[in-house]
């Protein structure tokens, strides 16, 4: 059965310029934005768009995990909504037998976006959905949001 966790955060940077960071983008921010767990992003298949696979090479930081390949399931630029499912390695090596993260992006103001973050998962091993477990993977993906806020900010 699958289950669903989810979290929001609100980031100072114009909406057009955050979605362009996560989803077109999303290859070569990554690893600027979190280069301890992510040492490398690539397009192994597709072009960047829907249907595309993105192989994240980890860095030390991820533990013993070394890789993980996601697929674009969701690309909605009139929606502003990118949905990322792991095909390979990661997550699914850790007992899950499905893992999506989405994420959507609405307008707060001209220069503030709040990031709605899903994450849909199935698990062949139950302790891998621990509720800890669970809440650290949503925290983590709305760090991530807010480190690509800073560095957008930034650059």
């Amino acid at each position: 059965m699958v289950r669903e966790a989810k979290g929001q955060v609100k980031v100072d940077v114009a909406l057009d310029l955050l979605w362009r960071g996560l989803s077109k983008d999303i290859v070569t921010t990554v690893p600027k934005i979190v280069p301890n767990l992510v040492k490398k992003a690539e397009i192994v298949e597709g072009d960047g768009g829907l249907g595309s696979v993105i192989l994240f090479e980890f860095g030390p930081g991820a533990g013993e995990v070394e890789y993980q390949k996601e697929k674009i399931v969701e690309l909605e630029d009139s929606q502003l909504r990118l949905g990322l499912q792991v095909m390979e390695g990661g997550h699914l090596a850790a007992g899950f037998s499905f893992y999506r993260v989405t994420f959507q992006l609405t307008p707060s103001t001209d220069k503030e976006t709040v990031v709605d973050v899903t994450i849909a998962f199935e698990c062949e091993r139950e302790e891998a959905a621990s509720a800890a477990f669970i809440s650290k993977s949503v925290g983590s993906n709305l760090a991530f949001v807010r480190a690509l806020a800073k560095f957008l900010q930034e650059e």
